[in-house]
């Protein structure tokens, strides 16, 4: 299979502090990624980069053979971080309605109006996000996210800090992109939820990668075992 993406000899320096060392992995179309590693190991930095959001200080990254970050292949992205990133002084489908203009969506009004329902947000599709609740801005968050179905997910610690609601919508959307052979990467402490969804698994430790492979049964039957193995002693 193709890769869908691919990170080559990626370096990122805070002054003289290497926050990636040489990261060099790939990800098979339709693979499903969790990226393991504890506080500080460079995940969120990584996935940063995989987004194009940041700049590596050396080494490169495609999606699909193309470079990261020229917008045709940002687009080719769905990115859920610990920002919200909505617009507060924006309704609900005001937000969805200029996401799906900023993707070129053919249909703009259709999609927004399927996201909103299928995150329950139909009913207040007019409120403006600024007097949402947390759980209703997460679910609408959501929805930004799958909005253009993205060839391509990276989730940052996706489920941390969503309520019991928006964890189903996710979870469900994420079955949905999986079983229609989309690419995702997922980086989690819930390393039970995160194993049974994945078909590969990446450590990394102290910016660098110390295993990268298929997820294997060991892992199911004992969450502890990946870092156990490759982890410091």
């Amino acid at each position: 299979m193709s890769a869908a993406l691919e990170a080559d000899g990626v370096w990122k320096y805070y002054g003289d502090f290497p926050a990636l060392r040489d990261i060099k992995f790939k990800v098979e179309a339709g693979s499903t990624l969790a990226l393991l590693g504890r506080n500080g190991a460079g995940k969120t930095t990584l996935l940063r980069i995989l987004a194009g959001l940041s700049k590596p200080s050396r080494g490169s990254v495609k999606i699909h053979d193309s470079q990261v970050r020229l917008e045709a292949t940002r687009r080719r992205i769905g990115v859920l971080g610990h920002g919200i990133s909505l617009y507060d002084e924006l309704s609900a489908i005001e937000n969805l309605l200029l996401f799906s203009r900023l993707y070129g969506l053919p249909d703009p009004q259709k999609r927004s109006d399927e996201m909103l329902e299928r995150t329950g947000l139909d009913r207040v599709r007019d409120g403006l996000v600024r007097e949402f609740s947390r759980g209703m801005r997460q679910r609408l968050a959501v929805a930004r996210v799958f909005l253009h179905d993205p060839e391509v997910l990276l989730l940052d610690e996706p489920f941390t800090a969503l309520d019991d609601r928006a964890i189903a919508v996710l979870q469900s959307l994420l079955r949905e992109m999986k079983e229609r052979g989309r690419t995702i990467i997922m980086s989690t402490h819930q390393l039970r939820e995160a194993l049974e969804l994945a078909t590969h698994v990446a450590m990394i430790q102290r910016g660098q990668i110390v295993y990268a492979g298929e997820r294997k049964q060991e892992m199911l039957d004992d969450t502890g075992w990946l870092y156990r193995t490759y982890g410091e002693n």
